[in-house]
């Protein structure tokens, strides 16, 4: 298994744990507290962005996602 798991949350949030840091556009990091699990906003109604804080819920959020595999990255000549 990978040292980071990261999960689309089906009608939520997308879900990291286990070895990681998040940096902003700019490369400041952000201070997580020590936590080894976050949840990140997919909704974009969060008061907390980047990160989740259950705004989705009140805001009716619906979105399910199943894996696939994505094609081949196209060869630039």
């Amino acid at each position: 298994m990978a040292a980071t798991r990261v999960t689309i949350q089906n009608n939520g949030s997308i879900r990291i744990e286990g070895d990681f840091s998040l940096h902003d556009e700019s490369g400041r990091e952000y201070g997580l507290g020590g936590r080894e699990r976050i949840s990140l906003c997919r909704c974009g109604h969060s008061e907390k962005k980047p990160f989740c804080d259950g705004s989705h819920k009140r805001h009716g959020f619906v979105s399910e996602c199943t894996a696939y595999d994505l094609p081949e990255p196209v060869k630039k000549s």
